[in-house]
């Protein structure tokens, strides 16, 4: 290096007349050899600031509010997201939820009403622990007001603390039972003579909710924002929803709302409450004769037309069961033995894109034959669907000989190994597991905390604007499609 230098300095004082080829030649080795090693230092502290920044941004708002559950498997890709696993070496911070003390009709009131309605009870009772929720698969309401309940010690490994000071709350729960609420007044009425005959209006619970709610001073402080709501049934709220669709909604899919109304970035999908027996026995083939199961309403609205085409197709194949049922005590007694002795369960749209069969598949062990190419699933930063479920799109399941063709060419290796797979997850579905779909579901709504406090303090500094579009949040996701994959 300072022998072209003194080279080239001399070519200078001389009159700078062109330097010699090998001069060139040196000085452009140098040269470069000064910008590479100025660039690999630039990439190597650019990169070094951003793992920092990233560090400080998950540190900030993941990690503090969070605690995983403690059963998670790391090396199987399950459980909770690995940059909540980091030891910050103090206790994380819970986020904290005020649940509201709603007047009894939203709560318990839906309770008693619904067992009149059916002759379960004859007259108003005046101690609320003997009012039972009614077992159906849109009981997450019940779960996670039970939950709230609690004695805070009782409350194992919750990622939230109920707080009872309002000012001090990250969240506000509101508890109506508005599932239950849609179904209180039986299709067929109750011949019970001793049952209390009472008019009840859902349209005007939901009206009566929003009254009280929208006279509250911290529903009007930020617009709702900070609120959640549970709406698992799919019509549940239907009157009222756009006046609670700023806050965080607890939804089974988004089969009936608009983009504006419900998206992944703001509410969390959660799975229905499993209408069958789980399956206690191991993985393994030995006990499962039947290739493929399904047990359900034949004919259904919108996207669940599937099925009767899928009914026409498999109806004669060979070691594949294929009914027509509905929910009923013998239905679901039948439905037990098909899933424990399948090796695999369909699961096609109903009248939206999600239904609780698939989750009794789940806990029956028996694998997942989704065609719904619109489902939403719960808990997709903690489950990888892949390992646990055939996903085949709609088109393709309809083409005859396609799907069984498909199943019977999965090995039986394949088949432990997704077994193997749905034996890890089953707790994120089981709603009485102490460390099961309740807590996961509370860990989900912390996880909002960030965008809803971005999105409270984006909304004090707006200007009043005239827009020709809705301005929402929304996930773009790839339109082209997935093939259908194993």
């Amino acid at each position: 290096m300072s022998t072209s230098y003194h080279q080239h300095h001399r070519a200078k004082t001389a009159g700078s007349p062109k330097l010699s080829t090998s001069s060139a030649t040196s000085l452009s080795s140098s040269s470069m050899s000064k910008i590479t090693r100025h660039s690999m230092l630039k990439q190597t502290v650019c990169t070094l600031s951003l793992i920092v920044a990233f560090y400080l941004f998950f540190n900030t708002f993941f990690l503090s509010p969070l605690t995983p559950n403690s059963g998670d498997d790391e090396s199987s890709g399950h459980g909770a997201s690995p940059f909540l696993r980091f030891d910050s070496g103090k206790s994380p911070r819970k986020v904290k939820i005020y649940m509201y003390n709603l007047p009894r009709k939203f709560t318990y009131g839906v309770i008693e009403s619904y067992a009149m309605a059916r002759g379960g009870i004859s007259s108003l009772v005046e101690d609320d622990s003997k009012l039972k929720y009614p077992g159906n698969q849109h009981s997450a309401e019940w779960y996670l007001f039970s939950d709230l309940i609690k004695e805070e010690k009782d409350r194992v490994n919750s990622p939230v603390v109920r707080v009872f000071d309002p000012e001090s709350a990250d969240f506000f729960y509101v508890p109506f039972f508005s599932s239950l609420s849609l179904v209180v007044n039986p299709i067929r009425p109750s011949n019970n003579r001793g049952a209390v005959s009472r008019t009840y209006s859902d349209e005007e619970m939901q009206e009566g909710l929003m009254e009280w709610l929208e006279d509250q001073v911290y529903w009007k402080r930020n617009n709702g924002r900070d609120h959640v709501f549970i709406a698992q049934d799919p019509n549940a709220l239907y009157k009222v929803i756009d006046r609670v669709k700023n806050a965080v909604l607890l939804l089974s899919d988004f089969g009936r709302l608009r983009p504006d109304q419900g998206s992944l970035v703001k509410d969390v999908i959660l799975p229905y409450s499993h209408r069958i027996n789980p399956y206690k026995g191991d993985v393994g083939i030995e006990n499962r004769k039947s290739l493929l199961f399904f047990m359900g309403n034949r004919y259904r609205k919108e996207g669940g037309k599937i099925r009767d085409v899928l009914f026409q197709i498999l109806e004669n194949e060979d070691d594949v069961i294929i009914k027509h049922g509905a929910q009923s005590r013998e239905s679901r007694r039948a439905a037990t033995q098909g899933m424990h002795t399948s090796k695999f369960c369909l699961h096609p749209a109903g009248d939206t894109p999600s239904a609780c069969r698939l989750f009794d598949a789940i806990v029956s062990l028996c694998i997942p034959v989704i065609v719904s190419d619109q489902i939403e699933l719960p808990f997709e930063d903690a489950i990888h669907y892949k390992k646990i479920a055939i996903f085949v799109d709609s088109t393709s399941a309809v083409n005859p000989g396609f799907l069984v063709k498909l199943l019977r060419d999965v090995s039986g290796q394949r088949i432990l190994e997704f077994q193997q797979e749905l034996m890890k997850v089953k707790h994120y579905f089981e709603y009485e597991d102490p460390n099961g779909t309740v807590n996961e579901i509370w860990r989900q709504v912390s996880l909002k905390l960030p965008l809803v406090k971005l999105m409270i303090n984006r909304e004090r500094r707006l200007v009043k604007r005239e827009l020709t579009q809705s301005d929402c949040s929304c996930v773009c996701s790839n339109q082209t499609g997935v093939y259908t994959t194993l």
